[in-house]
């Protein structure tokens, strides 16, 4: 079993994929209904699941996201159906949740809203960890809103579709927290984005003007509009947007406490604010 692991992970590494080894391991740990850490008491396999695993080897070498071969994603303590049509949720984006999170901290009941919700992931674990919390998400491309509906059911959680630059009027200054992973790609960084991401993520979700900040700018007009005065603002941008990201809430002047923070690799992540006014 082993020298088949080896094998399979030799073909992903060949392939570019970032962490081979972990893949295998988890189709691995898929396919035999295994955890991962009784994987190496393994000694074999039945020729049925050494070939189902076998073709998944290869379409993960096709640079196939891993979690559509699985068809799940986990995201904090929560599990999301994914797959085609929807923005597979990143580690980095669990910081986001967590802040949101935290930042219910005090308030009794306190209203959430989550714009740009894609698989549902951080609705979802703000309901999850913060039973209190009325959590509110919308998402505008059809596809991702079918998932989100999918993983959102029974959670309590108000899920909605449109465009977040018209959502939720009918919250207009009572929201305590506003959180947004929102697209933040510059077009002109098309060749520089991920296999995986490039060709199986919704565009919707990457991409956003010439300059990545498009969706920024909404966003900040939004919050200024959804939040009560003091409430707070949370948003995920790419690493290099750590001062222009931050600067389009500092050029209005109507925010305060605008602060970048950074990832576990020290790469700059998200923003967060508070609306003064």
């Amino acid at each position: 079993m082993q020298t088949r692991r080896r094998a399979w992970a030799a073909r992903l590494d060949d392939a570019g994929v970032a962490s081979p080894e972990a893949d295998v391991s988890l189709l691995v740990s898929h396919v035999l209904g295994v955890g991962l850490g009784r994987l190496d008491l393994v000694d074999d396999v039945s020729e049925a699941d050494a070939a189902a695993i076998e073709a998944l080897v290869e379409r993960r070498a096709q640079r196939i996201p891993l979690q559509h071969l699985t068809g799940r994603a986990w995201f904090r303590h929560v599990e999301l159906a994914v797959g085609p049509g929807v923005f597979v949720p990143r580690p980095e984006t669990e910081l986001l949740a967590g802040w949101a999170i935290e930042s219910c901290a005090g308030i009794e009941e306190p209203v959430v809203v989550d714009l740009c919700t894609g698989s549902g992931a951080i609705a979802k674990a703000v309901a999850d960890e913060v039973p209190g919390a009325r959590v509110h998400a919308v998402e505008m491309d059809p596809h991702a809103h079918a998932w989100a509906e999918r993983n959102l059911a029974g959670t309590g959680v108000d899920l909605r579709r449109g465009d977040m630059a018209h959502a939720f009027d009918d919250l207009a200054g009572t929201v305590d927290v506003l959180v947004c992973n929102p697209p933040y790609i510059p077009l002109e960084a098309w060749e520089s984005v991920a296999v995986e991401a490039r060709d199986h993520d919704p565009h919707l979700a990457l991409f956003s003007g010439e300059d990545g900040l498009e969706a920024m700018r909404v966003l900040e007009e939004r919050g200024a509009r959804l939040l009560r005065t003091g409430g707070v603002l949370g948003a995920e941008h790419a690493d290099v947007q750590g001062e222009s990201a931050p600067g389009v809430f500092v050029a209005t002047g109507r925010w305060s406490d605008v602060r970048d923070h950074k990832d576990l690799a020290g790469r700059a992540r998200f923003l967060t604010a508070r609306l003064a006014r």
